[in-house]
């Protein structure tokens, strides 16, 4: 393993515990539990994807501090911390091409609320909790850093939650691009949104949707690009939009060596057809950034969704310090090891 420098890692875990009182409202001026009582368990737990009643016999005050805080306090806690860091990243005030995608935590008990999303029992997985990820695909910004990430309740519109990522990530980044969505987020009302905000995208069209009739008298290899004009109802209101659809037939496919049908659909010129797909590959990159997470993944039980958003920025928020601060030292999981092992030293040098 690298060694990785310790005073380096002290100042990662001030961050840390910075975000941890943010996040939970705890006031360090009183006598209490605070962000230094939980960084141990926090950090050994994330380290070797533990669960942390393994690590610790702290977990039941963590869990009863992020139930008795606030979403909005978590999703700020972060925020604030990309605030500290955005003015020294290559990504602030850069024009910027952005990803959205949802990710999911599975749950194995009984199914409750509106912010448990039923699942089909497989492997006992009863339902999900959901979380909406934004982040940065641009190719000439280096730093993948996830900018935001929020909670998702059933019944929740698209449009609302994405503008409301956008709105808090304003601020750090320049014109944007393009956003890119999967299949997942082909929606009327979130095309109808985009247009009208003026945020350019490009979206994967599902095999069952729009106009697939198209593609069958096309000849394999042809591309075509329609204008298209859709409507759709809201609140019990009819609005209209329109868009460009882009449609092309048995197109070589090197990851797969397979010949597929692809269907897009955007609200800008410049991307179509020779750029669209290699475009559109470019939101993989969001699917590695949620794989490499999962190797700070923080193993709960618990049906508290500020329970369950907490960890997730708590991961999240390791994830951003490696990208920005160690990543050209050490693996993320070289980060996690030595982090802990210095938090566990780091406080007990602090008691003594």
């Amino acid at each position: 393993m690298n060694e990785v420098n310790e005073k380096k890692l002290c100042r990662s875990l001030d961050a840390c515990m910075w975000f941890i009182n943010e996040s939970l409202l705890i006031d360090t001026s009183k006598n209490g539990i605070t962000g230094f009582d939980m960084i141990v368990p926090l950090t050994e737990a994330a380290a070797y994807n533990a669960y942390l009643e393994t690590v610790s016999n702290k977990s039941d005050t963590i869990y009863s501090k992020a139930t008795e805080s606030l979403k909005g306090a978590i999703t700020h806690a972060y925020i604030n911390y990309l605030r500290k860091i955005a003015p020294n990243a290559s990504f602030y005030k850069k024009t910027v091409m952005l990803a959205f995608d949802y990710t999911e935590e599975d749950f194995y008990g009984d199914v409750q609320g509106f912010e448990i999303h039923g699942w089909t029992r497989k492997d006992a997985v009863t339902g999900h909790f959901k979380f909406l990820t934004c982040s940065i695909i641009s190719d000439e910004i280096p730093e993948k850093i996830p900018l935001i990430s929020l909670p998702i309740m059933i019944g929740h519109y698209k449009s609302d939650v994405i503008n409301q990522c956008i709105s808090m990530i304003k601020e750090f980044i320049g014109d944007i691009e393009l956003i890119i969505f999967d299949k997942g987020f082909y929606d009327k009302d979130l095309m109808y949104e985009l247009e009208k905000s003026k945020y350019p995208y490009l979206i994967f069209v599902p095999r069952h949707k729009d106009k697939r009739e198209i593609l069958y008298p096309m000849a394999n290899g042809e591309q075509i690009a329609i204008y298209n004009d859709f409507k759709f109802n809201r609140h019990q209101n009819g609005y209209k939009g329109e868009n460009i659809l882009v449609f092309l037939k048995q197109v070589y496919n090197k990851k797969s060596d397979n010949y597929l049908d692809w269907v897009f659909a955007t609200n800008v010129e410049w991307v179509l057809l020779e750029k669209i797909i290699a475009t559109y590959k470019k939101r993989w990159r969001i699917e590695t950034q949620f794989r490499v997470q999962d190797e700070a993944k923080i193993k709960c039980k618990s049906k508290e969704m500020k329970i369950r958003y907490f960890l997730f920025l708590f991961e999240q928020m390791l994830q951003t310090i490696w990208i920005s601060f160690y990543r050209d030292e050490c693996s993320f999981k070289e980060f996690l090891i030595a982090l802990s092992k210095t938090s566990r030293k780091w406080t007990k040098t602090k008691e003594e």
